[in-house]
């Protein structure tokens, strides 16, 4: 500390004897590497020059810095700021080996409802240069003037026509009436309707993002003088501040919700032959690398349970105690109990279930021993987002639902109840979460029901509404910029028939408390228990059914 100090007086002693000037700017190249500085010269044990004050700091911001960059900008009240880059002896630009770096993620992104699920960066490269690009079809990129800037630093100025600039609060509206854009933002800037792409296999909604090696990370920093650069960094304050990046994974969540799940009948029956791991064996590293897993189990745990039986298609279901290893491999988080068969062995296995969750510290929601507990929210916070359940079920049959003193699943009745639950909650300050056990429809067309009341809810403003038992993938909705997700299908159960075997695994993503989007991953069940990823043709197939059963126009 003692060299480094001496080292920044001697260096402001040179400073004083002349007004600092600005080396020539190069053209910023990306790069991870942090700044190569020259060692300064070690001070005399003999001679110690006198403390010279630091000259009079005056700052340049470049037009290409973020407004939210901005907007966290910290300046001492003694810094000037000036418009003047040459009256600068400090200046605010891109710039890859600064002091006081900032690393400002950019997304790719377009219409929610698009088939393109990522690009390589040749191809993004390619059309930023005006070549035809099949995927992007001849049509340009749209920015801001701000993002043109950044990537006109990165990559040179663009190919005419090429780019097309609109101000931020344009491009959303302006891509969904296109219909098909490409719009690259900053991640600030992304929001629910907007469906990320992928760039060389990489998202900034990946859980292990790492910016420095994502292609449409930009550096911001302070450049001037070295040896003014130096005195600053031995200050205990810097008079210029800047926030480390726009993607802090501190404040990040990802959520996963899920279909049905019944370990029962031929699933049951696989697993015992196969292990009782078998049905995640495909999909289990997915599932488990959310920060908070969701699984609706409709099932009860029971020791009398019978063993599974090959052939058995009946609809009266339990599940054997052994089972619960897949869960606690999973490491699911939240359980979801809407579901209609909660019951099937009557009341003593399911409570029993719901002491097995306790016991395990596993909150559930949606259901439980009594229809106070059963309407209550469940209320989680993770990495600073709070976020609130809520649940109930539409379908019946009657049994299956709670009442003042007997268990079951919270009944909808006239969704009352959960309209003032999620007025409430969000007054409160959380992300509200919907999910639903609605009356079950074999089409990828939600039924009337579920667009009225689906509709209804979505209408108050939680950020998501679900249908968790569908047992069907289904359509989608927005309702401003609430997600409506009508039916997810299955996760683990045995129904094989083509359109049932497709299922969607939806990824939610919240961020500094702000609901930004999903991701819809997408499998295909086999062998009556294992889901595997869908191929991509078998994806595009499933999206283009399901985006054509949606409502776009809300």
């Amino acid at each position: 500390m003692k060299r480094r100090l001496f080292a920044a007086i001697l260096l402001l002693a040179i400073l004083a004897a002349c007004t600092p000037t600005l080396p020539a700017e190069p053209t910023p190249i990306p790069s991870s590497l942090p700044p190569t500085r020259t060692p300064s010269p070690q001070p005399s044990a003999t001679l110690l020059p006198s403390p010279t004050p630091l000259p009079a700091l005056s700052v340049y911001i470049a037009p290409n810095v973020p407004p939210a960059l901005l907007d966290q900008l910290q300046i001492a009240p003694d810094v000037q700021r000036v418009s003047d880059p040459t009256l600068a002896n400090l200046r605010l630009t891109i710039w890859p080996h600064t002091w006081n770096q900032s690393a400002w993620v950019y997304a790719l992104a377009a219409p929610f409802p698009t088939l393109v699920d990522g690009v390589s960066l040749s191809e993004l490269q390619s059309a930023w240069r005006g070549q035809s690009v099949k995927v992007f079809a001849g049509q340009p990129l749209w920015m801001t003037p701000q993002t043109l800037d950044a990537f006109s630093a990165q990559w040179g100025a663009p190919a005419e026509s090429a780019v097309q600039v609109f101000p931020a609060d344009e491009l959303l509206d302006r891509a969904w009436t296109a219909g098909t854009a490409w719009v690259i933002l900053p991640f600030e800037d992304l929001g629910p309707r907007w469906k990320v792409l992928r760039v060389a296999d990489q998202s900034p909604y990946d859980q292990a993002f790492n910016p420095s090696t994502y292609p449409l990370t930009v550096y911001y920093g302070l450049y001037g003088e070295e040896a003014l650069i130096t005195a600053l960094q031995a200050l205990p304050v810097p008079p210029v501040s800047l926030p480390a990046t726009n993607r802090d994974p501190d404040k990040f969540t990802a959520l996963i919700l899920t279909g049905t799940t019944a370990l029962v009948r031929r699933t049951a029956l696989r697993m015992e032959e196969e292990g009782v791991l078998y049905p995640a064996v495909q999909i289990g590293d997915y599932l488990r690398s959310a920060d908070l897993l969701h699984i609706s189990n409709e099932i009860s745990f029971d020791p009398e349970c019978p063993p599974a039986r090959p052939l058995y298609t009946g609809s009266r279901f339990c599940s054997s105690p052994a089972y619960w290893e897949l869960f606690e491999s999973l490491d699911v988080d939240l359980f979801e109990l809407t579901g209609n068969h909660m019951l099937d062995w009557k009341a003593p296995p399911f409570l029993a279930t719901l002491a097995l969750y306790q016991e395990q510290g596993i909150p559930y929601y949606g259901g439980g021993a009594n229809l106070t507990e059963a309407q209550r929210p469940l209320l989680l916070e993770d990495h600073g987002n709070r976020l609130a359940f809520i649940g109930c079920n539409a379908a019946g049959p009657a049994i299956a639902l709670a009442g003042e003193d007997n268990p079951g699943a919270a009944p909808c009745d006239d969704y009352d109840w959960l309209a003032d639950q999620v007025t409430a909650l969000k007054s409160q300050g959380y992300l509200v979460i919907v999910t639903f056990q609605a009356i079950e429809v074999d089409d990828y067309e939600p039924s009337s029901a579920q667009t009225v009341n689906f509709g209804r809810i979505a209408r108050l403003g939680p950020v998501i509404v679900s249908g968790s038992q569908s047992h069907f993938p289904q359509g989608m909705a927005f309702e401003g910029d609430t997600f409506i997700h009508y039916g997810l299908g299955n996760l683990f159960f045995d129904q094989m028939d083509r359109d049932h075997r497709r299922a969607f695994i939806d990824r939610h993503i919240f961020y500094d408390g702000r609901y930004l989007g999903v991701e819809l991953a997408t499998t295909m069940m086999e062998d009556y228990a294992q889901p595997r990823w869908m191929t991509p043709e078998e994806r595009t197939k499933l999206l283009g059914f399901a985006f054509a059963a949606s409502d776009w126009a809300k």
